[in-house]
């Protein structure tokens, strides 16, 4: 951190004036001018008839990397992890998360190796047609379309529990608040992907701060430092015990940490927006495993220590209503203030999430229409690059939270058929990057291509790739084997229905029109590596302007935000 720190300091001293500004981007701007119209071909966010404008690409280093992080820290952790600890118990609910995390690592760092080759807006959508099969393209675009739209109906559903909070916000039905938060991270959607990048560095920043001081606080709770409990220690590791059903509840909890850990594939999509994708990519996939350890380990370790897994107000599929683990923590400790901040905090998170969550279904609509796999309208967008019809489409699906109203349904029952469905997604997605990247490397070999192509190397290759490939197979049919005894018709359906969805889209879009698995020898290697090669020539150019816009201004502002990069970064 302290490097960091000193970094962000130097920017002062690299600061050009503003004349010297004003010649760089004039610079910039000549160095742009003759390859824009083929470049924008070349990256795919224009069609040859010039129909489509492009998305705008203003996100800078410190939004990407506060995109990364906020995308593993939302509402699924903040509420989802008492659905975990309810389920596995504590030390169930760590083991899972565990294994899951290092699937993550090296998917990731499959990821970032074809993300710093060649970033497209596709991403890993984009990576699979062109390494795997077109087929393979399309079936995952909608695969990962969907998965974010669970997530987001979750979101929907995690507001009006956490409102529901306080009793004087009851007199407003649970759906009142989805239709409020409906249209609120619609319209923030609409102000376009600076707003986005502004207010997720924001948002990230308060719930980076959050988690931090409630691990402290935490501490000081489990030691008898406050409240009536006194020492806790690992008493409920005891009493009720470390596992609720053994092997049982540590599978149906890998999917749930699958569903919680979504997200930081995102990276890969969000770099399309990014000003310098080679450069912000590798720094961002870098950072992810250190803060899936800290925060998503931590909290799963400290609400373990906190909250008996036999609480009645965790979230469960018997529960209509249920209350996040760390605002049930801090209430059991007599911290009835900080119970009301923490809730507030994770309600701030759930219009963080919904952001995410909308921006990314959004812009995968966008990718699959410009690519031909999904309607045209879709692939437009207003004047600011915000894909206007993508959204509303979008948004629209987010109602399935409404489903909560259903018969015999409840919060908890929804939340855990949204989870089944986004985590048998997440581990497609997650195995299909893998299989690119094998692929990848596999022709990369075969057309004589040296590896010091490779700005990026993924760590452990191929061990590493092989084995997220293998683990993310196994789970995807492993984690609803719990539907088997005793046998659940309905359980079994949401836990597997996925994977025929999936494979009926391969297929028939493979028939349909008559594609074929790439052949190695055939395999394009070439394509956005010239973005990346003119990158590098502007590199100096184009670091001097962002980090005159972000941190140059010798403000309070431009330092303060200089402090909250070099703090998370």
């Amino acid at each position: 951190m302290a490097s960091t720190s000193s970094s962000s300091a130097s920017y002062y001293k690299l600061l050009p004036s503003r004349p010297m500004a004003s010649s760089t981007r004039r610079l910039s701007s000549e160095l742009n001018k003759d390859d824009l119209e083929r470049e924008e071909e070349l990256s795919g966010e224009v069609s040859e008839t010039g129909e489509f404008k492009p998305l705008e690409r203003r996100l800078a280093s410190r939004h990407l990397i506060m995109i990364a992080i906020g995308g593993i820290i939302g509402p699924g952790l903040l509420v989802g992890s008492g659905n975990a600890l309810a389920t596995a118990g504590p030390g169930g609910a760590l083991i899972a998360f565990i294994v899951v995390a290092f699937i993550v690592f090296f998917t990731m760092q499959s990821l970032g190796e074809l993300t710093t080759y060649a970033p497209v807006s596709g991403s890993f959508t984009t990576y699979a047609g062109r390494y795997i099969d077109p087929a393979v393209s399309f079936a995952l675009g909608w695969n990962y379309w969907w998965l974010w739209i669970t997530v987001l109906a979750n979101e929907y559903n995690n507001v009006s529990l956490l409102i529901w909070y306080w009793p004087q916000a009851q007199a407003l039905p649970e759906g009142g608040y989805i239709a409020i938060f409906f249209f609120v991270v619609l319209g923030f959607s609409f102000l376009g992907v600076r707003a986005y990048g502004e207010a997720e560095f924001w948002l990230t920043l308060i719930k980076v701060i959050a988690i931090f001081i409630f691990f402290i606080v935490a501490i000081i709770i489990d030691t008898g430092g406050i409240g009536s409990q006194g020492y806790i220690g690992a008493r409920y590791w005891s009493e009720p015990g470390a596992f609720t059903d053994g092997l049982k509840g540590v599978a149906s909890v890998f999917v749930v940490a699958a569903t919680l850990y979504a997200g930081c594939e995102s990276v890969g999509v969000v770099a399309g927006e990014s000003r310098t994708p080679a450069k912000d990519v590798p720094r961002a996939i870098r950072s992810i495993f250190a803060r899936v350890v800290f925060f998503y380990w931590g909290s799963v370790f400290f609400i373990g220590l906190l909250i008996p897994y036999n609480n009645d107000q965790l979230l469960n599929a018997a529960n209509k209503a249920s209350l996040s683990p760390f605002t049930i923590a801090l209430q059991a400790a007599g911290i009835k203030v900080g119970a009301d901040v923490m809730n507030a905090v994770i309600i701030v998170t759930v219009l963080s999430a919904g952001n995410s969550s909308l921006y990314l279904t959004s812009r995968i609509l966008v990718g699959l229409a410009r690519e031909g796999r999904a309607p045209r309208w879709m692939g437009h967008t207003n004047k600011r690059g915000v894909p206007w019809p993508a959204l509303i489409f979008s948004n629209i699906f987010g109602l399935l939270a409404l489903l909560k109203y259903a018969k015999g349904s409840g919060s908890g029952k929804v939340f855990g058929y949204l989870m089944n469905l986004s985590g048998v997604s997440t581990f497609i997605v997650w195995g299909s990057i893998c299989i690119s990247h094998i692929r990848f490397r596999r022709a990369f070999k075969k057309q004589g291509r040296s590896l010091d192509e490779l700005d990026f190397k993924a760590f452990l290759y191929p061990y590493g790739a092989y084995f997220a490939l293998g683990a993310n197979i196994f789970l995807i049919f492993f984690q609803g084997f719990t539907t088997l005894a005793p046998f659940s018709a309905v359980d079994f359906v949401v836990a597997y229905i996925i994977i025929p969805v999936f494979l009926i889209l391969f297929v028939g879009w493979k028939f349909y029109h008559k594609t074929r698995f790439v052949r190695l020898e055939e395999m394009d290697l070439d394509s956005d590596r010239r973005q990346v090669e003119r990158e590098r020539d502007e590199q100096g150019i184009i670091d001097q302007e962002v980090e005159e816009e972000e941190y140059g201004k010798k403000t309070a502002w431009g330092k303060t935000k200089a402090w909250a990069s070099a703090v998370v970064a």
